[in-house]
C-alpha cells in the first residue's frame, strides 16, 4: 500500500467512526452518508492501487465494479454495496420525502467495515 492508499484507508476509518457516532444519536440519514464514503474511499485506494483515478462518484463506481467485480479479483457483492450505499447516501443527503431508517443505517455501518477489513489486505 502506497502512502496515498493509505491515507484513503484512514479517512475511511475515520469516516465509519463518524458513521456510528452519528448512528448512536440517532441520526440515520447523516451516518449512511458517512459509512458511503468510507465505503468511497476504500474503493478509491483500491482503484489507485492499479493506477485509476476519478473526478466522479459515478466513475469510480463503475470502474470498481469493471476492475475488481466483475474480474473477480473481489467478490461482486462490495461492488453491490458500494452502489446501493450510494443510492441512499443521495436519498440522504438530498431527498426531504425519504426518512433513512435504523436499519438501513445499521446495515451500511456493516458494509463498511467489510470494506474496511478488505482494505486491510492491500
Amino acid at each position: 500500500m502506497n502512502e496515498s492508499q493509505a491515507l484513503l484507508v484512514e479517512k475511511a476509518r475515520e469516516s465509519l467512526k463518524a458513521a456510528k457516532i452519528l448512528s448512536d444519536e440517532s441520526m440515520y440519514g447523516f451516518a449512511t452518508s458517512r459509512a458511503y464514503y468510507s465505503m468511497f474511499y476504500i474503493a478509491q485506494a483500491f482503484l489507485l492501487g492499479e493506477g485509476l483515478t476519478f473526478s466522479s462518484h459515478a466513475a469510480v463506481i463503475s470502474s470498481f465494479g469493471k476492475t475488481f467485480a466483475k474480474t473477480q479479483r473481489l467478490p461482486s457483492k462490495y461492488h453491490r454495496y458500494l452502489i446501493d450505499a450510494a443510492q441512499v447516501r443521495t436519498d440522504s443527503d438530498y431527498s426531504t420525502a425519504r426518512t433513512i431508517t435504523a436499519g438501513e443505517a445499521f446495515e451500511n455501518i456493516s458494509h463498511a467495515e467489510e470494506f474496511i477489513k478488505l482494505a486491510d489486505g492491500l
